[in-house]
Formats: C-alpha cells, structure tokens, sequence
C-alpha cells in the first residue's frame, strides 16, 4: 500500500505530461489547418451567412453577394441598434442588392447562438447550400456548430483575414499565439458539448 501511495504522484505527473502533448499535439494540428487564403468557389451558394465579431466580414460577404445575383445574405448577431442596411449602403454603395436578400438576425451573443439564428432564418426559406463568413481563426468552430444544427446542410467555409492575425508565423506573435489558443479551447469545449 505504501508503495501504491508513494507512486501515485509520479503517475499524476505521467498522466498530465501525456495529456499536455495529447493537446499540444491537436492544438498544433488546428493552427496548421486553418485556412490561409480565400476561398473563391462561390458555385450553388444559395445564401451567405455571414458571423458578425470582426473587422471585414460583412464587406467579405458583400463580395459574394455580388457575384452570386440568386444567393440571399444573412448576417447573424448585429446589434440591436445597428442600421445593416445603412452599414451596407456605406461599404458597397454600388451594389444592386434588393433589401428582401439582405436579412439581419438580432438574437445571437456566440457562436452557438449564430448557427442556431441562422438555422431558422435558412429553414423559413428553404435554404441550405450555405457560405459561412467568418475570420479564418475561428472558421473550424463556426462549421462545426452550424454542422450541429445543421447536418443536412452544404457549407462551404469563406474566411476573412484580419491583418494583426498572423496565422503563418503565428508562434512569433504572442497576441496571436493567445487568440489561436482560446479558440482551440472553445473548439474543444464545443465538440465535447455535441
């Protein structure tokens, strides 16, 4: 018995040191999957969703609203007191966008609340080839919420690059490194919750 008590820290230090490169395994794997350039393949897209959060990606999305004439756009999580239809006047002041293709959804705070948002509002209209507009980093969880509440959907991912995100030298920049890693964790804890 003396023996077991005297070996089970070197057991917890075993079990934690490989559970530390279990996950600095699959962390490292996340940061070199990420997507690194856009996706331009536009083809069947019925509609755009686009993930409020950051900087380019309702323009993003703007983008391939125009060159998909049929496809609708949906922008999930603006604010309650923001004029979409002003904002998108402001960024693409050229665009024929009639304002039955533009839809804004006002309830969403996360992630989860964005695919659950866009669920309904792709379901009210019979949509389900869908193009997902969010930052390249937190693409991976972005599909695999909507895949949750979506799973008989086509989503195809369209990131957005934001230029302080360096993702192809990401462990030279300790704001990066950081971003990465929470959204791993969130990834993590979002496929644990599936």
């Amino acid at each position: 018995m003396r023996r077991a008590r005297k070996a089970l820290p070197w057991i917890a230090a075993l079990l934690a040191a490989v559970g530390l490169a279990v996950e600095t395994a699959g962390f490292l794997r996340f940061a070199a999957a990420l997507p690194r350039a856009p996706n331009p393949d536009i083809a069947g897209v019925e509609a755009i969703v686009v993930l409020t959060g950051g900087s380019g990606r309702i323009a993003a999305g703007l983008d391939i609203l125009a060159a998909a004439p049929a496809a609708r756009l949906f922008v999930t999580g603006v604010h309650r007191d923001a004029d979409l239809h002003a904002l998108i006047a402001r960024l693409r002041p050229g665009l024929d966008a009639a304002p039955e293709r533009i839809a804004a959804g006002r309830a969403a705070a996360d992630t989860r609340g964005n695919a659950l948002e866009a669920a309904r509002w792709a379901r009210e209209h019979g949509l389900d080839r869908l193009a997902l507009v969010t930052a390249a980093y937190h693409m991976p969880r972005a599909l695999a919420e909507f895949r949750r509440v979506m799973p008989g959907a086509a989503l195809s991912a369209h990131p957005v690059f934001t230029p302080n995100v360096r993702l192809d030298s990401w462990w030279r920049y300790w704001g990066t490194t950081r971003l990465l890693l929470g959204e791993y964790a969130k990834l993590r804890l979002a496929r644990l919750q599936s």
